[in-house]
């Protein structure tokens, strides 16, 4: 049964909710994020991303995404200096899941259809993203070997930035392709019992 929106949630402006099928973020602003963060985000970011914009949305909300399996889990990378200790980074490509998960809500859909659209092959894609980031993460150690030239280490580091870019886009065409693919099945699938609204993710 769906749950009934909260005089909090029926009160949101209507920039948030947005019209049924809209984005929260439009696609040139999701590809200038991708493209100025392909080391990643910290929850802290991804939360001010959306506030900035005035769209509800925090770190608890965050952690509930990913317990739903919406979202892949943070990668512990640790600080620059001494004695920073690490924290959690999310690949920039949440902050494109997020805002799909919003728009959906904003369709009224169930969390089990939400879930369910972002079930398929997404396993497969974030082995993908992983074994690429472990990849250039190599090349990166291999670079800053000593014995390099300095001119040489340079030209390295440009490149491993190219590729790291041209990572970032491969994935995030893949996981566009997964996501018109999953919404048609979800589409097709339509119609069975509905247990929880999406509303329950805010």
């Amino acid at each position: 049964m769906r749950r009934t929106l909260s005089k909090d949630e029926s009160e949101n402006p209507p920039a948030e909710r947005g019209a049924r099928g809209s984005v929260l973020l439009d696609e040139r602003e999701l590809q200038e994020i991708e493209r100025n963060s392909p080391n990643g985000l910290t929850s802290r970011q991804i939360v001010d991303v959306f506030e900035t914009r005035g769209i509800r949305f925090s770190e608890a909300t965050l952690r509930k995404y990913v317990q739903l399996g919406l979202l892949p889990r943070s990668v512990r990378v640790g600080r620059k200096g001494k004695h920073r200790g690490s924290c959690g980074v999310y690949p920039a490509q949440v902050i494109r899941r997020v805002n799909a998960v919003k728009g959906m809500m904003a369709e009224d859909r169930t969390i089990e259809e939400i879930q369910r659209s972002f079930a398929r092959f997404k396993d497969d894609i974030e082995s993908v993203e992983t074994d690429l980031r472990d990849l250039i993460a190599s090349f990166e150690r291999e670079a800053k070997i000593p014995s390099r030239d300095a001119d040489g280490r340079r030209e390295l580091e440009r490149e491993i930035t190219e590729a790291k870019r041209a990572a970032g886009e491969l994935v995030r065409r893949i996981s566009t392709l997964e996501r018109r693919i999953s919404k048609q099945a979800a589409e097709e699938s339509a119609g069975g019992a509905a247990v929880g609204g999406g509303h329950d993710l805010y």
